[in-house]
Parts: structure tokens; sequence; C-alpha cells
């Protein structure tokens, strides 16, 4: 299974709301720069090589991934992407061919549950699942998108509206990506789910601030299951 993250986006929302000091990729989520926490999370994950898809803007984040030492091969590549899909394209571009373990560079989750998607990943993709998804009940996000499955577990619509049950997909839901997992959906595609309790997705200052309390009170309380160091 290879790693890709995709921190192409230009995160203006954060720069916005007053967080500009820092591309996305770079603020901290419980003392860690985001991006090398989740390209840690996907070693640790067993991801045989990792990718970062890196906003060309922003040469910091190159800066600091050059001078951080992982226990897998990473390749970092620039880009000047329109959407989040235009850098899931170029990063598929240039990952060795096989499966591949991807996210958002904004996706904040439990070591557990990186644990329980990513295993979940590897078993449905071993039993034919085309694509798997991971979703959440918790929805806390201005533009969710909705997914609802069928007895056999794979996705049967995606939709801008809520769905019973609800539970939505683990990305802040840029169109251009719904329009993608809609198209896989409608042309007969097998995509499966991995439902975990919550995923953060760090798009204003009150999501930096509740991953950081949630993390850091997660941490404080017990130590990680599995052996897994913390994140």
């Amino acid at each position: 299974m290879h790693g890709l993250i995709l921190a192409g986006g230009e995160g203006s929302r954060l720069a916005t709301a007053g967080e500009g000091s820092l591309p996305k990729p770079l603020v901290q989520v419980a003392g860690r720069p985001q991006v090398v926490r989740l390209l840690e999370t996907f070693e640790v994950l067993g991801c045989t090589s990792l990718t970062c898809a890196v906003r060309a803007d922003f040469p910091t984040v190159r800066r600091v991934l050059d001078g951080t030492r992982f226990g897998r091969p990473l390749k970092v590549i620039e880009c000047r992407t329109p959407s989040s899909l235009h850098t899931l394209v170029e990063g598929l571009h240039a990952v060795a061919p096989g499966p591949v373990f991807c996210s958002m560079v904004d996706t904040v989750m439990r070591p557990q549950d990186w644990q329980a998607v990513y295993h979940g990943t590897e078993r449905q993709l071993a039993e034919g699942a085309d694509m798997v998804l991971a979703v959440t009940p918790y929805v806390d996000d201005e533009s969710p998108v909705y997914v609802r499955t069928g007895e056999d577990g794979f996705v049967r619509s995606v939709s801008d509206e809520p769905l019973h049950p609800r539970c939505i997909t683990g990305d802040r839901g840029v169109h251009k990506m719904r329009r993608f997992l809609a198209g896989v959906v409608a042309d007969g595609g097998r995509v499966g789910v991995v439902e975990v309790p919550r995923i953060i997705d760090i798009d204003r200052p009150s999501d930096l601030q509740t991953a950081n309390a949630w993390l850091t009170a997660r941490e404080a309380s017990s130590p990680d299951p599995g052996g897994v160091r913390p994140l």
C-alpha cells in the first residue's frame, strides 16, 4: 500500500480567518506540523512508500519535508492545481503501481481510527472493492458530502443533502471531488466504507482549536493502543 497526502490547496479560509502565518500543511496539531504528522502516521500504518503533493507557492512546506527524516522513501511533487481532484490525479501519476492510501492534509483522526481505516481499506480492496471511503456520523462541516450504503456495505449514493442514517465522507467536500465520487458510484463502481466515530477537517481556526484540544486530551489520558506512538 502506497501512501499519498494531498497538500496542494491554498488554505484560503484559514488565512482569511487570521491563521495565515503558516501554510495549512504546517499548522501545529498537538505540537507537530500537520503534514509531518500525517506522513509519520502513514509510515506507522505500514505504507511502503510516501508521496506528498504540495503547492508550489509554499516553498517552506517543501523545505520542512526535505529536512525531516522518514523511515520510508518520500517523493514530494509540487503543483498549482485548481482543486483537490486535480491534485489527486497528479499525485496518482507520481505513485508507483499498486493500491494507494490517500488523505487530504487537513484530516485529523485518532491513531486507532487511522488503523481501522487502513486495515479496513486493505481488506475491502482485497475483497474486490474499487475504492474505500472513511466516513463518520460526526457532522461539523459547512459543506459535507453525505453517503448512503446498501445492505452489502457498498455506497449507493453520494449527495449534498442529508441522507439517513446520517453519514458523511472524511473530506471537506470540494465540489469537483464530490462530483467524481458520485460519478464513480453512478457508473457502478464498488465503493466501500469504513466508519469511525469522528473525523475533523481543519478548515477554520475553530477546527484547529478543536483538533488540538481533542488529541491533547486523548494523549494525556491514555497511551496509544496497539503500540502506536503518539502522533
